[in-house]
């Protein structure tokens, strides 16, 4: 979205313009105009208005037709310099042509944003590759506990919630630890092989926050996944069952990723708030709002919620240990994988 700080006729035939240009080449080839009202067209300060309405500007026109200036990120000024030019004969119908001037400004709010779309972006794929590689160890965990009977004894003496809340717990421990080690020494390793390391584009909640809330939102999404895979553990006995019953759950993550993926830059729509609100997805959609969205008290909500349905999947993965696995002799074992799912 260009503004316009143009006398007011001026502007009229810039719009009237871009209409006709939009029918022939096409809405996505023209930029979108918006009339900025309040602000002369001489304003020596208007680069502070680049970032005063509610919808960013990429750039601003001001000026007159004759003699217009675009002001913006060096980027965006040179990407829709040739457009504002054909804008600006168009309006005044060809009769001579226009030499668009130029004010290039640090960062614009359209420049700024886009700098945070990558910063969510890189946030997604932080959580899922950290999550797909460090969850399965909660799977053969169990399955190896299962063989060795030791799970049996343990459930004697202590309640199987307690067992999956610690087996959980621990093992996110124990992740947490694995990549804070091998993240320190991977970073002391870049900082020695490039001295001059490029400055990230900042998220919107600020870096220490943004860090946090890093490390939050992956303790729930492993929380999330380890406690589905403590469901598939009680349902299997045999490491060829463990494959059959993981393969969807991974397959079915890596969907749940596209959705994140495809919703952060769909904020605010209904398929975004699908997102944030479905518990397997919310973790990788709520990070990028981190990013782009300033808020903070959305994210204690969304850790509640995720913590919540962790518990009713522990609670539903204990009940199909103890209706499945609690179980010995024969007929136990003979029971089919899909028999055991359903219960019978």
């Amino acid at each position: 979205v260009i503004g316009v700080a143009l006398p007011a006729d001026q502007a009229e035939k810039l719009v009237i313009a871009r209409k006709n240009l939009a029918k022939s080449l096409g809405q996505n080839a023209i930029p979108e105009l918006l009339l900025l009202s309040g602000v002369a067209p001489d304003d020596p300060n208007m680069k502070q208005h680049l970032d005063s309405t509610d919808r960013p500007l990429t750039a601003i026109i001001s000026g007159s037709l004759d003699a217009p200036r675009l002001s913006g990120a060096e980027r965006d000024v040179k990407r829709w310099r040739n457009k504002t030019a054909l804008l600006a004969e168009t309006a005044l119908s060809g009769s001579s042509p226009v030499s668009v001037k130029t004010d290039f400004v640090a960062a614009t709010g359209s420049s700024k944003k886009r700098n945070q779309l990558v910063t969510a972006q890189g946030g997604q794929v932080i959580l899922i590759l950290l999550t797909m590689i460090l969850a399965g160890m909660v799977l053969s965990n169990l399955v190896e506990e299962k063989t060795n009977k030791i799970i049996e004894i343990l459930a004697a003496a202590i309640p199987m919630d307690a067992i999956f809340l610690g087996k959980l717990f621990a093992m996110l421990g124990m992740a947490l630890v694995g990549i804070t080690v091998w993240s320190s020494l991977g970073f002391i390793g870049v900082s020695l092989i490039i001295p001059n390391i490029p400055n990230l584009p900042a998220p919107a909640v600020g870096w220490p926050i943004f860090c946090i809330l890093l490390v939050l939102y992956f303790s729930m999404a492993y929380l999330l996944l380890g406690s589905l895979f403590l469901g598939i553990g009680a349902m299997a006995t045999t490491v060829r069952e463990v494959q059959t019953l993981s393969m969807p759950v991974t397959m079915g993550q890596l969907l749940v990723f596209f959705l994140a993926a495809y919703s952060v830059t769909k904020l605010g729509e209904p398929v975004e708030w699908f997102a944030v609100l479905f518990p397997f997805s919310s973790p990788f959609a709520m990070i990028a709002r981190a990013a782009q969205m300033d808020n903070i008290w959305q994210h204690g909500l969304a850790l509640i919620w995720q913590g919540v349905f962790t518990l009713i999947i522990i609670r539903f993965s204990v009940m199909l240990f103890k209706r499945n696995v609690m179980k010995s002799g024969q007929s136990a074992r003979k029971k089919s994988l899909f028999a055991r799912i359903a219960g019978r």
